[in-house]
């Protein structure tokens, strides 16, 4: 078991000399030190660094141990707090992430794989999972997320990040491997892939009518789900890029 004093120097000394480490497996991300609710995941091979820890617990404060550091992924800056249990499912790593430069055109000629593995993760039982990036269960930007990266392009992890990556499209203009944006004039709360002939695939939660992955339509209404999203629609994007 390793010590606190022993974690407060690993950090400070991952901290001071920029030290990244690798996911061996696919891991959990949470909220806060306490760990009870999920906020994003980690494949296996992603690049992750550490940031802090919390203050050591008073000596008299039983149950108050230290269980989990805060880290930050570097494919996508995002924070989120490791139980300590899963250090041993890190190794550092021997050449830091470098973010890859993709042209328009390689967007382009991989968006059919892109929308594949939103089908192929439709098909295998699952289920809407808040913070989830690894299949079987994902969130809805973790389903985008995902699925870009699995050919290799990165996108920001939230719904409203990765409305503010893409280019603006109207929607008159979509084609498919385009995301679209739903929420309130306020925020994006929701995204989507679009198909083409006004369809298109998200996870989606229960407190919508679904719970999991599934197929809806921008033109046809009939279906309650449809309806739902048609009332919060805000917009359409394009990726151009990879994720600097």
């Amino acid at each position: 078991m390793v010590s606190l004093a022993e974690l407060k120097r690993a950090i400070a000394s991952a901290q001071s000399h920029a030290v990244e480490y690798v996911c061996l497996t696919g891991l959990n991300l949470y909220q806060s030190p306490a760990c009870d609710s999920l906020v994003t995941q980690a494949a296996a091979g992603r690049h992750l660094r550490p940031v802090s820890m919390p203050n050591s617990p008073g000596p008299n404060s039983p149950g108050s141990e230290i269980s989990a550091i805060e880290v930050c992924l570097c494919e996508d800056n995002y924070p989120g707090w490791l139980a300590l249990t899963d250090l041993q499912q890190l190794a550092i790593a021997q050449i830091p992430y470098q973010p890859i430069s993709l042209s328009f055109e390689d967007i382009q000629a991989r968006l059919s794989d892109v929308i594949a593995f939103t089908q192929t993760a439709m098909a295998q039982p699952n289920h809407y999972l808040w913070g989830g990036t690894i299949g079987p269960h994902y969130d809805c930007s973790g389903l985008i997320q995902a699925a870009f990266a699995s050919v290799g392009i990165s996108l920001p992890r939230d719904s409203y990040q990765q409305e503010a990556f893409t280019h603006p499209i109207p929607l008159d203009a979509l084609q498919p491997g385009d995301l679209i944006f739903f929420g309130s004039p306020e925020k994006t709360t929701h995204v989507a892939l679009y198909l083409g002939k006004g369809d298109y695939i998200h996870s989606s939660g229960k407190d919508q009518g679904r719970n999991g992955i599934g197929i809806d339509s921008l033109s046809n209404l009939s279906h309650p789900v449809s309806q739902a999203y048609s009332r919060q629609l805000r917009g359409a994007g394009r990726v151009m890029t990879s994720y600097p």
